[in-house]
């Protein structure tokens, strides 16, 4: 059994900064690439930042230069480093990983169950 859990999230200010950790724990052969996307209430799930196992990022248009993803690739972790929030930002923030459970087997994309980020004065 895979669980990926995030923590971090919360209320803060506009220009405030928050740091998200999602940990992946089971079973795991191999993590590939892991990322972290967001939905805000009426909207769809969209990309925030991915990183690959060799630490290739990759970042939304509206993150871009305010967030940074980083991993920790010995304890399965991924983090996401948020600075100058506005209140847009406001969402619940999913983590993901494609990972493989033993060798040889295919790669299957895990979630998170989601961490709020609500940014408001």
């Amino acid at each position: 059994q895979v669980q990926l859990v995030e923590s971090g999230g919360g209320l803060v200010q506009p220009g405030g900064s928050l740091r998200l950790s999602c940990a992946a724990s089971g079973s795991i052969f191999s993590i590939y690439t892991m990322g972290w996307y967001r939905q805000a209430p009426g909207k769809q799930r969209e990309l925030v930042a991915t990183i690959t196992s060799g630490g290739s990022t990759n970042y939304g248009d509206s993150v871009k230069g305010r967030f940074t993803i980083s991993r920790d690739n010995a304890k399965n972790m991924v983090y996401l480093q948020m600075n100058v929030l506005k209140p847009e930002d406001t969402a619940v923030y999913y983590c993901n990983a494609d990972l493989a459970l033993r060798a040889g087997t295919v790669v299957n994309r895990y979630w998170g169950q989601g961490t709020q980020v609500a940014v408001s004065s």
